[in-house]
């Protein structure tokens, strides 16, 4: 018995070095390469402030940090306002169809930011329909919501229901009774939420505030489209490496460095917060919708419809213009048809499809077992280097994905390790970026399963390792597998590492989606973003099957 037990230990114990190893080379060993190449004078071989001093002694350079923190605090600062009386709205009172609402939240959030904003181009552009309407009605030269407006817009609009995912989760949790004492004390609607309400759920709104602050701080794709002039930190890194000239390889790293940097404290900041404003919650009689009367209701009804439209709205843009017939995929020219998908499906030697669900299949496969295994060693078997392993493993949720991409690039572009330019380096780009959520997801999932049922299987005679893989991980895949259906969903939704790390042989639907705008293929960009809304729909539907739930609230 003795002898099974040491076996099994030093199992667990190579499985987490190996894995530790995996993550030491695919993670620390990029981002410390991105420091040097950041430091050192490629010429001379010397330590050098070059780079950074010139980041921030030159306006263009440092107003694109400038840019990226105000569209980001804005944007933050706007779904939070949005998302937080949306959620209140849906949870306490009846609105006719929440149900639907709750699922066209949802999609509005799995599609990637930059088709919303080519869906606002195709509505309030230069040429769009309702850019066209407005200056012909009212006499104006109203020029596209470009720039800064757009960008916001599109964050905004994209970013909230992720903020209201989070709140309606905290909303479902808590006790109604605080809601009620405080009414029966004098206390009015207005008062209630904002002595009551805000303060219980601040933390989760804090966290999912978070969320939406490193996913705008981190978009590409969105700038790139709509920001014409308005440059922001992702895309001067893009652009910086990825120079028709030949790229600065140490004026990136070192953009990269500051993207760290600010992401970091970001982070902190949140968990210093979070820390101060945390409340326990049991909800012995949790918070139920009414229904409310008179100008309330139609107020009620008005807002929750007129928000979830404008959030659907780029989606429904998207999948009507893919019908529409065009001249050549760039200029509609009224009528229907069908051939942007013959443009775009059945093109020869176009397998942007087939990539983007290999990609994203292969992907999942491995964020699956080594995420259940991380999360499991972190809790069950914690030592220092468990606890090491746990702590690296979400390294990556505080990296932009265009910063990944370059330090893939400058890891895996020459000996000892060769994989750029192929399926692997994505794959692996793509399995570290969204592993973190998985190990968390795991994590609760093995959290809600007692060690006495591991414990007993062990007594009976199984060993440590047959009880994870018949007891443990069994009672962990519903939830693992619902993690795993929104990660694949990201995964196929992923641009800023892609439009990096992609050649014309592994080009994914959103480097498709992102070419095709720049080439002003309206068309064929549409027909794209279908299919990739499609699968996101499709995707949802699988998770609620497997979940057995109508939403997705944490």
């Amino acid at each position: 018995m003795k002898g099974g037990a040491g076996k099994n230990l030093s199992l667990w114990s190579i499985l987490s070095i190996l894995i530790l190893a995996a993550f030491g080379i695919f993670v620390l060993y990029p981002l410390v390469l991105v420091l040097y190449k950041s430091f050192v004078d490629p010429v001379s071989g010397g330590v050098t402030w070059d780079y950074f001093a010139r980041f921030f002694t030159k306006r263009f350079y440092w107003e694109t940090m400038v840019n990226s923190l105000c569209v980001t605090v804005c944007a933050t600062l706007l779904s939070a306002a949005l998302g937080l009386p949306m959620a209140y709205l849906m949870r306490s009172v009846k609105i006719r169809g929440s149900s639907f609402l709750n699922i066209l939240i949802v999609i509005s959030y799995l599609s990637p930011p930059f088709i919303g904003a080519y869906a606002w181009i195709q509505l309030l552009g230069r040429n769009g329909v309702i850019t066209q309407l407005v200056n012909s009605a009212f006499g104006l030269s109203f020029d596209g919501v470009y720039g800064f407006a757009g960008i916001l817009l599109v964050f905004t609009l994209q970013s909230f229901p992720l903020v209201y995912i989070y709140v309606s989760g905290a909303l479902k949790n808590m006790d109604n009774s605080l809601n009620e004492a405080a009414e029966s004390l004098g206390c009015g609607r207005i008062g209630r939420i904002r002595r009551i309400i805000v303060p219980l759920v601040m933390p989760t709104l804090l966290a999912s505030s978070l969320l939406v602050f490193m996913r705008v701080f981190a978009d590409f794709g969105t700038p790139m489209l709509i920001g014409e002039g308005y440059k922001t930190m992702p895309v001067l890194v893009y652009t910086q490496f990825m120079g028709e000239v030949g790229g600065d390889d140490g004026f990136a790293a070192a953009i990269c460095v500051i993207m760290i940097g600010l992401t970091l404290a970001m982070f902190f900041a949140q968990r210093i917060l979070a820390r101060r404003s945390t409340y326990a919650m049991t909800a012995l009689k949790p918070m139920s919708a009414e229904r409310a009367a008179g100008l309330r209701t139609i107020a009620a009804h008005g807002f929750a419809y007129l928000v979830t439209g404008l959030a659907i709205l780029p989606q429904v843009v998207v999948i009507y213009t893919s019908f529409l017939r065009s001249n050549g995929g760039q200029v509609f020219t009224g009528g229907y048809a069908l051939q942007s998908y013959e443009a775009t499906l059945f093109a020869k030697d176009n397998d942007a499809v087939l990539n983007t669900y290999l990609l994203g299949i292969l992907s999942i496969a491995v964020v699956v077992v080594i995420g259940v295994l991380v999360a499991y060693l972190s809790m069950r078997k914690r030592n220092a280097v468990n606890n090491a392993l746990d702590t690296i493993t979400m390294f990556p949720f505080i990296i932009p994905g265009s910063v990944l991409g370059i330090a893939f690039l400058f890891a895996f572009n020459s000996p000892p390790i060769v994989i750029s330019g192929t399926m692997l380096i994505m794959i692996i780009a793509f399995s570290v970026r969204r592993m973190p959520y998985t190990v968390r997801s795991s994590a609760a999932a093995l959290g809600q399963i007692s060690p006495s049922i591991e414990e007993a299987a062990v007594s009976l005679g199984a060993s440590e390792m047959t009880t994870f893989a018949r007891v443990t991980v069994p009672m962990m895949l519903p939830g693992v597998c619902a993690g795993a259906i929104m990660s694949w969903v990201t995964i196929i939704s992923e641009l800023s590492s892609s439009i990096i790390l992609y050649t014309n042989a592994n080009q994914t639907l959103t480097v498709s989606i992102y070419t095709e705008v720049i080439r002003g293929n309206y068309g064929n960009a549409s027909a794209y973003a279908t299919i990739l809304t499609v699968t996101s729909i499709l995707s949802l539907l699988l998770f609620y099957k497997v979940t057995g739930r109508r939403d997705i609230s944490i």
